[in-house]
């Protein structure tokens, strides 16, 4: 027989297999950040980052509980193990219009198994900046920066993270693979321009729920090479809504397929479900959409597809686009819309929108324009159950 005492070396390590592994911290504080809104933080910041990613097996950031002030930051990997950025704290972004027109405020590169979250709040000071965003009449305008950028980073998690008035977009997507978002919550006047909730672009496999978003732009918008995107229970509103596009800008553009928006709601927004291309564009394709169990309430063209998509007149009305949109499905979209036409398909002479369905919608419309109605356009697709404004497929 075999006493206890043989197997307790056995029994030690595995213990210490189970147990659940700690990354090592890194505190800001410990580096020389101020908690006093008036410090630039960026050094401390950026010292705590590079020693988490150089440690081995991996590190946490810690940012602690304070208002930490923090100018334009760069966190480079890749690191040695997955980090961990915690903020408790709120960060607070430059009000200095010397330093506002870069690209990003808060920024990671090439990171793989990166989680940013903690409850923490990142103040982007955004009223400071929007009287500069002219890009609507001037092509040179000068960029405003992004509140959270992330550019080729992969299998990586972004939760319980606020971010209030950004300059730009709230959270920018580039280049990323496996990422999931929740429980974000964003803030912005409906008013404050170009101020997206999330961006994605040339991204795949992204996932997004459990989210608030109340903007000036679209509450999450996908361009090119936007891929297996899924996208549940996000409350939008106000904001411009849920947008695919604009799409067709440039030659050789990557295609975007494989996006599902479900469980969701848009409330006082501007558009509901769009997908956007411009007119007149280079040959692409947009397919396997679905948007499916919406709710939405005083939503202006709550169903959109509008392949004339001219935010700057004058405009060329004769132009086509060359996007050809194909597979998209909307599914059980219900309550009221702000605008008669509440279903409105408009898609390209030179290639009709294939295989739109429109399955169970009942939209009402409570205006003084009369009924609510549908208009469709060069779309080839089919009608399924329940259909209000009656369906004009």
């Amino acid at each position: 027989m075999v006493s206890f005492i043989h197997w307790l070396p056995f029994l030690l390590i595995l213990a210490d297999a189970r147990r659940p592994h700690i990354p090592k911290t890194f505190n800001v504080m410990s580096y020389g950040a101020r908690p006093d809104r008036i410090t630039d933080n960026s050094r401390a910041f950026l010292r705590a980052w590079k020693d988490a990613c150089e440690h081995d097996g991996g590190g946490r950031v810690w940012i602690p509980r304070g208002e930490f002030k923090l100018d334009s930051v760069v966190f480079v990997g890749p690191c040695k193990g997955p980090v961990d950025f915690i903020i408790r704290g709120l960060l607070e972004a430059s009000s200095d219009p010397s330093k506002f027109f870069v690209d990003h405020w808060i920024s990671f590169k090439y990171v793989d198994q990166l989680v940013v979250r903690g409850g923490g709040y990142l103040l982007g000071n955004g009223r400071s900046a929007w009287r500069f965003n002219d890009c609507a009449t001037n092509s040179r305008c000068k960029p405003l920066p992004v509140t959270m950028r992330f550019d080729f980073v992969s299998n990586s998690k972004v939760n319980h993270i606020h971010s209030i008035d950004s300059k730009n977009a709230h959270f920018n997507l580039f280049a990323c693979h496996n990422m999931n978002m929740s429980h974000i919550r964003i803030l912005a006047p409906a008013t404050s321009p170009n101020t997206d909730g999330i961006h994605i672009g040339s991204s795949t496999k992204i996932k997004i729920t459990n989210s608030l978003i109340s903007t000036g732009d679209d509450c999450i918008s996908m361009i090119a090479g936007s891929k297996d995107i899924m996208v549940s229970e996000v409350h939008c509103g106000p904001g411009h809504g849920f947008s695919i596009g604009s799409l067709g800008g440039s030659h050789n553009e990557e295609h975007v397929n494989g996006i599902i928006i479900q469980n969701s709601t848009l409330r006082g927004t501007q558009n509901g479900l769009r997908i956007k291309t411009w007119a007149p564009s280079p040959p692409s394709l947009a397919s396997d959409f679905t948007f499916e169990d919406i709710i939405m309430e005083n939503v202006n063209n709550p169903i959109f597809i509008d392949q004339q998509y001219c935010p700057m007149p004058p405009c060329n009305g004769q132009a086509q686009s060359n996007v050809q949109i194909r597979n998209v499905t909307f599914r059980k979209v219900h309550g009221t819309s702000s605008s008669k036409i509440a279903v409105k398909i408009q898609c390209s002479k030179h290639v009709p929108c294939e295989g739109v369905n429109l399955v169970n919608i009942n939209l009402e419309y409570r205006g003084p324009e009369g009924p609510v109605s549908s208009s469709c356009l060069n779309v080839k697709g089919k009608s399924y159950g329940r259909q209000l404004p009656a369906g004009c497929l």
